[in-house]
């Protein structure tokens, strides 16, 4: 009996805590402008959280045309700043790392750096982020918008003082595994895909105390 009741607490723990999969998905959304679609990959990858649907997310097909930067701590110093790097359907309200919620919908997703004034120790090892901005505003595939102009753009889908940020960055080989999704430390799910050639770790989940 006290196997039976310890059993029934290891799967109430199991239950109580947040699962995510990932599984193939579809085409990218007909309502993005074409020159958004147009550089994206084909097929993006569908995210359940709990067995519900929560996102689906299409990365580029390849990299933009490098324009390296001198700016310190980044894994990926030769994509422009501002460049489009994805694009995501959000199904419910979502959540990124720090605690910021922002509503179902489709967003774009742009490369930018946290600025090293001090204000975001224990973000991330590396400052490499995408911010998001709504879909139905940003319709530029070409663009590469300032750091300011960016910010301003992401205010509006997080609503708050502060940009809605995923943590991205260049993979290193030795660790990477194409398509999977595993929680890493406490909280942290990262998902791991290749932007044309280019390994990269997408925390699609968790949390940051920054």
């Amino acid at each position: 009996m006290r196997k039976f009741f310890i059993s029934l607490l290891l799967a109430a723990a199991v239950l109580t805590g947040e699962e995510y999969k990932s599984e193939p998905g579809a085409a990218p959304p007909a309502e993005l402008a074409d020159s958004i679609k147009s550089l994206l990959e084909k097929q993006g990858v569908k995210i359940s959280k709990d067995g519900k649907p929560l996102s689906e997310i299409w990365l580029r097909a390849a990299l933009p045309a490098p324009k390296p930067t001198t700016e310190a701590n980044l894994t990926m110093p030769n994509v422009p700043h501002g460049s489009l790097m994805a694009v995501i359907k959000v199904e419910q309200i979502y959540s990124d790392r720090r605690g910021q919620t922002f509503k179902p919908g489709l967003y774009t997703m742009r490369y930018s750096y946290y600025p090293e004034n001090g204000d975001h120790q224990g973000a991330a090892p590396q400052r490499d982020f995408l911010l998001l901005s709504h879909a139905a505003t940003d319709t530029d595939g070409a663009a590469t918008p300032v750091f300011k102009d960016l910010v301003e753009q992401s205010k509006k889908v997080s609503s708050t003082p502060h940009p809605a940020v995923f943590s991205i960055w260049k993979e290193d080989p030795k660790f990477f595994k194409e398509g999977s999704l595993e929680k890493v430390g406490e909280s942290d799910w990262v998902l791991m895909r290749k932007i044309g050639a280019v390994p990269v770790s997408l925390i699609i989940a968790g949390k940051v105390e920054a």
